[in-house]
């Protein structure tokens, strides 16, 4: 009997050391011609956990660095959650073939392979909550989470107006990932809003606006290309 428990713990051990270790549960996000192999993803989990990432790994994403041809890699540990705050440990990993030849490792920074690292470092994000679905904005200043909520949800809903500036450019808003807010700012009377492309690496956008009681006018955009 003792030796049958024995065994049990042992096997659930394994699956547990197996599953977080060797990425039998995070996501992967992998753009084209960068996608990592089973073998490299155990490497780079090994080389994640003693860079210091504390958390199991929640996704394994790689990313285009335009407007050059390299290559790079993010690993995100999984979400601590608190209130409205989330926060999450990131760690960007080099992979040596997708760099310039002369590309190494800085001091300080760990090697296991082709691949190397510094330290993780921890991602904040607010929560904002519209019509029952969860959003995450990068950064609030000046203003609410229900202020900001406000807004989002009149961009969701298509509700809101065009400055004349914007009118020539409104082909730019079909571009535009409404669900990923990037921040929210207002200083003094000037409030803008950032939202991602709908394309991944392809930049975000940046809207000037004004808000009168719960009507928005968006007085100009401006687009930030990688």
């Amino acid at each position: 009997m003792k030796l049958l428990i024995l065994f049990v713990v042992n096997l659930t051990f394994f699956s547990f050391y197996h599953s977080v270790v060797f990425g039998d549960d995070f996501k992967r996000d992998y753009v084209n011609l960068a996608k990592l192999t089973p073998e490299e993803e155990k490497t780079v989990i090994k080389l994640a956990y003693e860079c210091g990432l504390k958390e199991p790994v929640y996704r394994i994403s790689t990313h285009n660095m335009y407007p050059s041809p390299f290559k790079g890699i993010r690993i995100e540990g999984h979400e601590k959650i608190d209130g409205r705050q989330v926060t999450t440990q990131i760690l960007s990993v080099s992979k040596s073939d997708w760099l310039e030849p002369e590309a190494k490792p800085r001091k300080g920074q760990i090697r296991i392979g082709n691949f190397w690292a510094g330290k993780p470092y921890t991602q904040k994000k607010t929560i904002l909550n519209v019509k029952g679905k969860k959003y995450r904005a990068n950064s609030i200043q000046g203003l609410s989470p229900e202020e900001c909520e406000t807004i989002l949800g009149s961009f969701l809903g298509a509700k809101f107006k065009l400055g004349p500036n914007v009118k020539a450019k409104e082909k730019l808003l079909k571009q535009i990932d409404w669900t990923k807010p990037s921040g929210f700012y207002k200083r003094g009377d000037s409030i803008s809003v950032g939202f991602l492309h709908k394309s991944k690496d392809s930049g975000f956008f940046d809207l000037q606006i004004v808000k009168m009681d719960r009507d928005i006018t968006i007085q100009e955009i401006f687009q930030a290309i990688p």
